[in-house]
């Protein structure tokens, strides 16, 4: 007779089995939920500037939730980067095709892979060799962004490149000295001493602030045109009540000399 002890335990095995299963080595996933960390900006020449660039784009975007533009924020994309801080992020920074909100820094693996499509970087003393070299290197064949500019508060410099064949080529600038961004659809150049942001029909974006001093003249002006328009139709009156009265003096004396002004 076959007893229960003569059958071999399913158990066991499997249990056998799943013991000689070498265990999985645990995957390092780098951190998604990261602070940015940037230095100081230099002078206030670099803050203003910035804050130019990310305040009209906005107010020119303002309908745009498709789009995230910033300035001295971090941009994470290796752990490597992140242990030994050796990077900067871009002064100025745009990312097309991404959802519009705040950010605490830009972390690549967290945004589906995105890099910048369009990078400025304002120039220093300190920043100004790293920003013409290992930068653009860096934008050029790491971050692949297709558009990279870069503006010296001091001297004016300004410069742009396109990505073309996997390497930076120079812009051709118009005859206003300015350089046409594809991904922006926009022109850059230079308008008091500033680097600014022209429509592609030359008119300058304006900051929230312009803007609003903009509308306040011309709500002024259409005010103007309409005070003239009514003291125009106030001197007409005037004129045509005047006339009347003259014709009605004439019609008096006509009938004091006894002719009727109804058949003059």
């Amino acid at each position: 007779m076959v007893t229960a002890k003569d059958i071999p335990s399913t158990a066991s095995a499997e249990a056998s089995d799943i013991e000689t299963i070498p265990a999985i080595p645990d995957i390092a996933v780098p951190p998604g939920d990261l602070y940015s960390d940037e230095p100081t900006l230099e002078t206030d020449l670099h803050l203003r500037q910035m804050l130019l660039l990310i305040t009209s784009l906005e107010w020119l975007w303002q309908d745009r939730n498709d789009f995230f533009a910033t300035g001295n924020l971090t941009i994470y994309f290796s752990p490597k980067q992140i242990k030994n801080q050796d990077f900067r992020g871009p002064d100025f920074f745009v990312v097309l095709d991404t959802e519009r909100r705040s950010r605490k820094s830009w972390v690549v693996w967290e945004e589906d892979g995105k890099y910048p499509n369009v990078i400025i970087e304002v120039l220093s003393d300190s920043t100004a060799k790293a920003d013409r070299t290992t930068k653009k290197q860096i934008y050029q064949d790491t971050f692949r962004t297709p558009e990279y500019f870069w503006i010296d508060p001091d001297t004016l410099e300004f410069a742009g490149f396109v990505l073309m064949a996997g390497e930076y080529q120079p812009i051709a600038p118009n005859d206003a000295g300015q350089l046409w961004s594809r991904q922006l659809d926009l022109y850059l150049g230079i308008r008091e001493s500033k680097l600014r942001l022209f429509t592609p029909d030359g008119e300058l974006v304006p900051t929230p602030t312009e803007a609003a001093k903009i509308a306040q003249q011309e709500t002024e002006e259409v005010q103007q045109q309409a005070e003239q328009a009514q003291q125009q139709a106030e001197q007409a009156q005037q004129q045509a009540e005047q006339a009347q009265e003259k014709a009605n003096r004439l019609a008096a004396r006509l009938r004091e000399l006894g002719v009727d002004p109804d058949t003059v």
